[in-house]
């Protein structure tokens, strides 16, 4: 199996490169599945009932999120409704929601996509260590191929949830920082592991906000409104193929493709 993991989808740009995306690629890639995180893709900040049924739309399989995911209140009830979309499973009980869906797909195994957020510069949840341990217990015994969409600012608490989930899930790559880093491996015991997929949104930004404004705010050190650029975009992602019968990864690369 082929899968095609989109980072952060940040504002207009963000979504019209997704749109952009075309069903071809499953031809062109051979994939057979498509995720992305789409918690920036409202104005760069949250994820709008609007927006998010404008994606689910679009040829995507699942959608992931992270801490912007609570800013719009209109979707909760879609985070209660819609199977395709998760938000990070290591919020409390009560959350809307759920952050593991088991995927099936006509003519593929069935894939488990988790969803967790990082503890280190962020928010405060519940452990998303403890939250892998007890999803994974839960899960269906024929479900072997498992991708972990882990939300988290430190690198080095990606790393270590990626060898703390090595050899149990297909894949762990991370998203939030929107910069696509350039350590994708399969690690000892056959998990594909990436730090950061980056972002699908404008190129010429930082990090899809307009860079004057950031400049400014880290130049003056007073708070500043972010405003995303409105620009042609880049999709950034990873592709990455496993094994149906083991859950096993063979390989992962990084993967970037520009939009006019």
């Amino acid at each position: 199996m082929r899968i095609l993991f989109l980072g952060d989808i940040v504002g207009r740009s963000g979504r019209a490169a997704v749109k952009g995306l075309g069903a071809d690629i499953r031809v062109t890639e051979g994939v057979d599945l498509i995720f992305a995180n789409a918690e920036n893709a409202s104005a760069g900040l949250g994820l709008t009932s609007k927006n998010a049924r404008e994606l689910l739309n679009m040829d995507l399989d699942g959608l992931t999120s992270g801490n912007h995911i609570w800013k719009f209140k209109d979707l909760y009830n879609v985070l209660e409704t819609e199977p395709r979309l998760l938000r990070p499973a290591n919020y409390p009980d009560g959350s809307p929601g759920t952050g593991v869906r088991v995927i099936e797909t006509r003519g593929l195994p069935p894939v488990a996509l988790i969803n967790l957020q990082g503890r280190t510069f962020m928010p405060p949840v519940d452990c998303p260590f403890q939250a892998a341990e007890r999803i994974l217990s839960e899960l269906p015994g024929d479900v072997l191929i498992r991708v972990v969409d882990f939300h988290a600012e430190a690198t080095s608490e990606k790393i270590a949830m990626g060898y703390f989930l090595d050899g149990r899930v297909s894949a762990v790559v991370g998203t939030h920082t929107h910069v696509q880093t350039n350590d994708a491996r399969v690690l000892p015991k056959g998990t594909a592991f990436l730090c950061d997929l980056g972002m699908c949104g404008p190129v010429d930004s930082c990090l899809g906000m307009k860079p004057e404004i950031i400049v400014d705010k880290f130049v003056t050190g007073l708070p500043k409104r972010f405003e995303v650029v409105n620009a042609p975009g880049v999709l950034q992602g990873a592709i990455f193929d496993i094994n149906e019968s083991s859950g096993a990864a063979l390989k992962i690369a990084p993967w970037r493709k520009s939009i006019a």
